[in-house]
């Protein structure tokens, strides 16, 4: 049973926790002034500014931010500071039945995607697939579109994705709908052989990417592939590759890899979202009904708040 979480309203209080890695404490302090500009009120978590060699804090500090934002009926919605590495760690260590409990509003991407995938699969709740505080919104060169986005948490609107926000190349032409699930490969992959291997059934995938040559491109999507989980998805939505490009002379393009692995697939896929460690990035509910026309290069995205 698909869940949506209740939306904001102006007042409410929301949780900020790092799950991963360190924020950059800079530039969260920076985001709080965004965040109270929406008209919210901040719960930072008791851990935040901890710092456990690439992650922050131990792994008991952070689940611990975690299990208390989801209890505390005060706060409305629970938004990431930042990625990096370390959400995979807690994951088996959650409180799903807490969570079931107290349904709300969870933001992030990257690392997160571990967490989007579990939290979904174990519950049912949409979650939010976008730009996070210290990572993104609080750099003082910070994208007006990826700032006006979260306006989705106070009504429920339908994100209409179209050549209007950038360019789409059609990979494999199709009209279909599914779930939209995903967010990092590499997280992504990770899930395989584990009590959290993500479920692509009919579903519309959604891959991005930053850091990874080529190479690595290949041994993740080619692992997805052979698991069965490429195969079995509605349709393929390729986000925002950063910065995935050779560092050997004797390669093969990131274009002619996905290339590859698209034909292999035979799915309707578009590529050149704007989504993913990108400036603006579109943020977009994961778990919820979408639905992608090749012909007009369009996506639409049902809304995640109820």
């Amino acid at each position: 049973m698909i869940v949506k979480p209740k939306r904001l309203q102006k007042g409410d209080t929301v949780g900020v926790i790092a799950p991963a890695s360190p924020p950059n404490q800079e530039n969260l302090r920076r985001s709080l002034f965004f965040l109270e500009e929406l008209g919210l009120k901040v719960k930072l978590g008791r851990h935040i500014e901890k710092e456990f060699g690439y992650l922050a804090g131990k792994d008991l500090d952070r689940l611990e931010d975690v299990h208390e934002m989801f209890e505390d009926k005060k706060v409305k919605a629970i938004i990431c500071a930042g990625g990096g590495y370390g959400t995979a760690r807690i994951a088996s260590l959650i409180d799903y039945d807490l969570i079931r409990k107290n349904p709300k509003i969870f933001w992030g991407y990257s690392d997160i995607t571990f967490l989007h995938t579990a939290i979904y699969q174990r519950t049912g709740l949409v979650t939010f697939h976008g730009p996070m505080l210290a990572s993104d919104i609080g750099k003082e060169d910070a994208d007006p579109l990826s700032k006006q986005l979260f306006n989705q948490l106070f009504d429920p609107i339908s994100i209409d994705y179209n050549e209007q926000i950038s360019p789409l190349e059609i990979m494999i032409h199709g009209n279909v709908s599914g779930t939209l699930i995903g967010g990092n490969l590499s997280l992504l992959t990770s899930t395989l052989g584990t009590p959290f291997e993500i479920d692509t059934k009919g579903k519309l995938l959604l891959i991005e990417e930053i850091n990874e040559e080529p190479r690595s491109m290949d041994r993740m999507l080619n692992q997805l592939y052979m698991a069965g989980k490429l195969r079995d998805v509605a349709g393929i939505l390729v986000g925002y590759m950063n910065h995935c490009i050779p560092n050997r002379k004797q390669t093969l393009t990131l274009d002619e890899v996905l290339n590859d692995y698209i034909k292999l697939v035979n799915k309707p896929a578009l590529k050149g979202f704007k989504i993913g460690h990108c400036s603006p990035h579109i943020s977009v509910p994961l778990g919820v009904t979408a639905t992608m026309n090749t012909y007009e290069k369009q996506v639409m995205v049902e809304p995640g708040i109820q």
